[in-house]
């Protein structure tokens, strides 16, 4: 319904509203003297009045009031709301409908030819004309601020959009070659030692490289498969390490839910990159659970003195912090603490459903 209202033409919307106006106008008409206006003076008032709405609407509200020159716009709209008073007072009723009615309706007011003069210059007649004007007036001020407002929050939205968009893509491509930059270290390392492994590293990679190229140019991907790219990535890891055993990875939960591409991996890459000592021994625990729609991360490690003390370190993780912000800005909570050597990361996340 609201992509439907948003798809309608703006000016088919102005000629439904003057359709009921000038619907009301006649309704209004036919109740007080049960008969439908005849003469041409009827319409030309209400042309009038459409007129007068307009000039308002599309030249002394854009040009004075939204250039903020008030006093201006308040003198030029007292002028025309007397100038449409005038103009209307230029077309009263033809003397044949007074005629008409004394026919009809014994109850109407015998015919004087004074009538429709003493009708023009009564005051309260005259205060109605002034009323029905500055509401006009009121209406047509209001709706172009409204739509001036609208399009402003709108232009303000896609400025915001687009720049969480480029600053989201930016990120990305800091993420990218930061993992394959990891990644090759890992098979380089077991080239190194010339290792069986080797070729199935190389295997394990180039499902990770598919998945980031064909995958993640996406808004959302399966929660699904992104934990399927987790696991890929921890086997690669895994082939590297002298013992794996330290090593623990579980999943639990429905896993029917959408999430953004790469948003986890770079806490568990620095899982690794700091929980591997000199020795190369490991102890890693990662837990994700999935309930209510609620994904919680936990990861545990122990930091390695060598990796503590390099200053290039953790630049995947500020990387994410800047994603989450993006994109969860109020439907997150992330707690990184490190205590006695032991690095914790615990991530509570509202997950999408489409």
């Amino acid at each position: 319904m609201k992509l439907f209202v948003k798809n309608i033409n703006p000016l088919i919307i102005h000629i439904l509203c003057w359709a009921i106006f000038i619907s009301i106008n006649l309704l209004t008409f036919y109740n007080r003297f049960q008969i439908l206006p005849k003469d041409v003076n009827f319409y030309i008032k209400i042309g009038i009045n459409i007129f007068i709405f307009y000039l308002n609407y599309s030249l002394l509200v854009p040009k004075l009031l939204l250039s903020k020159r008030i006093l201006l716009y308040v003198a030029a709209s007292v002028s025309f709301i007397f100038f449409s008073v005038y103009l209307n007072n230029l077309f009263p009723p033809p003397e044949a409908f007074f005629k008409e009615m004394m026919a009809n309706r014994p109850d109407f007011p015998k015919f004087d030819e004074n009538v429709p003069k003493f009708r023009s210059n009564d005051r309260i007649f005259m205060g109605v004309q002034v009323f029905v004007a500055s509401l006009l007036f009121a209406v047509g001020a209001s709706i172009k601020l409204v739509v001036e407002w609208y399009k402003s929050e709108k232009i303000k939205a896609l400025i915001k959009n687009e720049k969480v968009n480029t600053e989201l893509s930016f990120l990305k491509t800091q993420l990218n070659p930061h993992f394959l930059f990891n990644s090759l270290n890992s098979i380089y390392s077991l080239a190194n030692k010339k290792s069986d492994n080797t070729t199935d590293a190389i295997i394990t990679l180039s499902e990770l490289m598919r998945y980031m190229i064909y995958e993640t140019n996406k808004d959302v991907v399966s929660l699904q498969n992104e934990i399927n790219y987790i696991k890929n990535y921890i086997s690669l890891q895994n082939l590297r390490l002298k013992d794996s055993s330290g090593v623990r990875f579980n999943v639990h939960g429905y896993l029917d839910y959408y999430i953004e591409p790469l948003l986890l991996i770079s806490f568990i890459e620095n899982a690794f990159k700091y929980g591997t000592d000199y020795t190369g021994k490991t102890n890693i625990v990662i837990k994700i659970n999935v309930e209510n729609g609620n994904l919680n991360l936990n990861i545990s490690n122990y930091i390695s003195l060598k990796e503590k003390n390099n200053p290039n370190s953790g630049i995947g993780i500020q990387n994410i912090k800047k994603r989450l912000k993006l994109l969860y800005p109020d439907s997150h909570t992330l707690t990184i603490e490190e205590l006695d050597n032991l690095f914790t990361v615990e991530l509570l996340l509202k997950l999408k459903k489409i």
